[in-house]
């Protein structure tokens, strides 16, 4: 099962404002997989305004998906946008290393 969670306004190009585009890949509703979309899911409304779209991928339903994101463990996320594409694996819950890792907030 692929699910899509949408948050915000549509967002012009004229605004400048980032949508926020994240995959998570999880096999199963397991508890580390609902642990990884839960702190996700806090980290966005937290941090991102409502400009961000979640799309979580079921690998146990379609496994040829993790092809194009080359998906080697699980959970993972991958921020598909803005760009450039980047990729964090496990449950999530270490926020400030997801907020570093998805350039939401910088190295300090």
């Amino acid at each position: 099962m692929t699910s899509v969670e949408n948050h915000g306004k549509p967002k012009t190009p004229e605004t400048g404002e980032k949508k926020w585009m994240l995959r998570l890949y999880v096999a199963g509703q397991t508890p580390k997989a609902l642990t990884a979309f839960a702190n996700l899911k806090k980290i966005c409304e937290e941090h991102l305004d409502g400009n961000y779209r979640i799309e979580v991928i079921d690998l146990m339903v379609n496994p040829t998906l993790a092809k194009d994101d080359q998906i080697l463990a699980l959970p993972t996320l991958v921020r598909k946008l803005p760009e450039p594409v980047k990729k964090i694996i496990g449950d999530l819950s270490n926020t400030e290393r997801v907020l570093v890792g998805l350039d939401i907030r910088p190295i300090n």
